[in-house]
C-alpha cells in the first residue's frame, strides 16, 4: 500500500549562500495492508522528513513514493489533495485548525470533505471524542483552547474518523496518560485488523512493541551511510 523506493532528499539553505545539505539517500521500505511499520533512529536522522515526503509536504529529490498506486513524488497538487482526502490519513504531533471551529467539526472534517452527511459525520466524530475522553461540554468549543494532551486526542479523532486505507502516525501516544494511551493503541490495532497500512514514529518502546510489526532504522538512509 505504501512503497518507498530509492528516495533521496536535500535541503538548500538560501539564507546561507545556497548551501545544499543532503539529508537522505536511497530510502526504501514497504508497508502492506494490515501492517504497522515503525521508523526508528536518533533525533535528526530523518524520520519526520520521510513522513512529510510520504504525505506530500516535502518534495523528493529522487525516487518513488507510491501510495495506493499513485506516485506522490511526481503527483500534481490536485492528486496529492485527493489522495489525502480519500486514501492517506495523517496524525501529526500538532493540531492546526481554523480558529473558532468547534471541536466536533474539527474531528468530523475528513468525513465532511468526502461528502458524508453532516449528521452522520458528527455522530462518528462524537463517538471517537467520547472514546478518547474529551468531555461533551468541550465539543462545541475550539480545540485551540485545550491542553496539549486534549489537542492531541482531537488530532487522533480526526485521523481515525474516516477509514483511510493508509495512515501516517507521528508520535500518536506521546504525552498521553495511561488510559488514553490504551485507547490510542486499541484504535491502531483495530485499524490494522481492517487492513490499514500504517507508517509511524513511536518513541515509546512498549507501544512500538505492541502495535508495530517491523522497525526500519532511517539511520541507514543518511547519505554517507547509504553511499
Amino acid at each position: 500500500m505504501i512503497e518507498i523506493e530509492n528516495v533521496s532528499k536535500e535541503f538548500t539553505l538560501y539564507n546561507q549562500g545556497g548551501t545544499v545539505i543532503p539529508v537522505m539517500a536511497r530510502a526504501k521500505l514497504r508497508v502492506g495492508p494490515g501492517e504497522c511499520v515503525a521508523l526508528t533512529g536518533a533525533s535528526g536522522a530523518g524520520k519526520s522528513t520521510l513522513i512529510r515526503m510520504v504525505y506530500g509536504n516535502y518534495l523528493t529529490g529522487a525516487g518513488r513514493i507510491m501510495v495506493g498506486g499513485v506516485d506522490l513524488a511526481r503527483a500534481a497538487p490536485r492528486e496529492i489533495m485527493q489522495m489525502r482526502r480519500d486514501v492517506l490519513g495523517y496524525v501529526s504531533q500538532f493540531l492546526r485548525v481554523v480558529p473558532r471551529v468547534p471541536t466536533r467539526d474539527v474531528a468530523a472534517e475528513p468525513l465532511l470533505a468526502l461528502g458524508v452527511a453532516r449528521p452522520e459525520a458528527l455522530i462518528r466524530a462524537e463517538d471517537l471524542l467520547a472514546r478518547l475522553n474529551i468531555p461533551e461540554r468541550l465539543w462545541q468549543l475550539s480545540p485551540l483552547t485545550f491542553s496539549g494532551g486534549e489537542q492531541q486526542r482531537v488530532n487522533i479523532a480526526r485521523g481515525f474518523v474516516h477509514d483511510f486505507p493508509a495512515l501516517l502516525l507521528d508520535e500518536p501516544a506521546a504525552s498521553l496518560d495511561a488510559v488514553n494511551r490504551e485507547v490510542v493503541l486499541d484504535l491502531i490495532e483495530e485499524a490494522k485488523a481492517r487492513g490499514v497500512a500504517i507508517l509511524g514514529i513511536f518513541h515509546d518502546a512498549a507501544a512500538r512493541a505492541r502495535v508495530c510489526d517491523r522497525e526500519v532504522d532511517v539511520t541507514a538512509f543518511i547519505p554517507e551511510r547509504a553511499a
